[in-house]
């Protein structure tokens, strides 16, 4: 039996949709150069938010969680809950793996948090309240994210939706490899807070 066209259709255009680096385009937009030589090097929103310009890192919180969720929600009504999970799935590794920028991109919390919402929104929505309280009590963003990542699988079966729960520990999985530079600052006591501007 071969593969299903369908979702090879899905893989291929969440990918695509997932690889446009938003980050990127709208601080070069606004004139501010290359985020990526800005702080950690990163194209997503927390990195955008280092430039000074919360407007921007909003707006790339938005459209990199968009994009994906609309990739979810697109192939899910349209085809099926399998194609919409892979098309959300791909998009995630489009962004972390963009083809338009030689496969080096974020490191995808945004991305992720919107593949869950659109997945199925009470397990993106507490998968997001997780990271928010993180947010607000240690003040550092990979870790709300990590700590988030770790809950998304929990909060999944919690509603018995093992489907969204195996996409939630492939998406984790990747989520804690993008982020092994910060959980070695997070041992060693390095890493910078939210908000924080570094040169």
């Amino acid at each position: 039996m071969g593969l299903d066209p369908l979702l090879i259709l899905a893989a291929v255009a969440g990918y695509l949709l997932g690889s446009i680096p938003f980050g990127l385009v709208l601080t070069r937009v606004a004139g501010l150069g290359d985020i990526r030589a800005v702080g950690s090097g990163n194209i997503g929103a927390t990195n955008v938010l280092r430039t000074g310009r919360k407007d921007l890192a909003l707006a790339t919180l938005v459209l990199d969680a968009g994009k994906a969720g609309i990739a979810c929600l697109i192939f899910t009504f349209a085809v099926s809950t399998p194609a919409g999970l892979v098309a959300g799935g791909a998009a995630f590794l489009g962004h972390c793996f963009p083809i338009w920028l030689n496969f080096k991109g974020g490191k995808g919390v945004a991305t992720f948090l919107g593949t869950l919402i659109a997945a199925h929104w009470p397990v993106g929505l507490l998968v997001c309240a997780t990271w928010l309280g993180m947010a607000l009590v240690a003040r550092i963003s990979s870790l709300s994210a990590l700590v988030a990542a770790a809950a998304a699988p929990l909060l999944a079966l919690a509603f018995a939706r093992e489907d969204v729960a195996i996409l939630a520990v492939f998406l984790a999985a990747l989520l804690y490899w993008r982020h092994g530079a910060n959980i070695q600052r997070l041992l060693n006591g390095t890493e910078p807070r939210i908000g924080a501007k570094k040169t």
